[in-house]
């Protein structure tokens, strides 16, 4: 996975809850107090999700609570600064979302990398489906990331889930 991830959640835990917080995590997940990590460089999904699970014990928060607290922050504060070329080419989250298989294209250029892949179907002009598929399971963070993506485009999106790897979108 790509370190991004952990870079962005270190910034986010630091920045709301200071970084004794973020040392405590990483502390709890069995690394190193000193422990850095690169957005480029890919990091053991087994590795970041053990982070994770160590930030919903520190913060006390569940799992979902985690994945929508991040996937806000992604899209509101870490995506705008570091893949402000993808977000300034598309006007609204639809378009966004639907962009989602170049993207992941594009920024996981590594031999090795294995990023998300999306399909979709489009039922009207404000309706479509949309179809996570990846090993990793990561479900929750999907999620997440859509309501970021709604966040950040000032869009209410209603999301109906229709099997766990599989959502309807409903743009308002």
């Amino acid at each position: 996975m790509k370190g991004a991830i952990a870079v962005s959640l270190q910034s986010m835990v630091e920045k709301e809850f200071g970084k004794d917080k973020w040392v405590n995590i990483i502390k709890r997940a069995g690394l190193p107090a000193n422990t850095t990590f690169f957005a480029h460089h890919e990091i053991e999904d087994k590795a970041i999700m053990h982070v994770v699970k160590s930030t919903c014990e520190e913060l006390n928060i569940t799992l979902e609570q985690a994945a929508d607290a991040f996937g806000n922050y992604w899209m509101t504060e870490y995506a705008p600064k570091k893949y402000y070329a993808f977000i300034l080419t598309v006007k609204d989250a639809k378009s966004f979302l639907l962009k989602m298989n170049e993207v992941h294209k594009k920024i996981t250029s590594q031999e090795n990398a294995t990023p998300p892949k999306f399909e979709f179907e489009e039922k009207n002009d404000n309706t479509i489906t949309m179809k996570y598929i990846s090993k990793r399971n990561m479900e929750v963070f999907w999620i997440g990331l859509i309501k970021g993506v709604g966040n950040y485009y000032k869009q209410n999106i209603e999301i109906k889930k229709i099997e766990t790897s599989k959502v309807e979108l409903t743009f308002n």
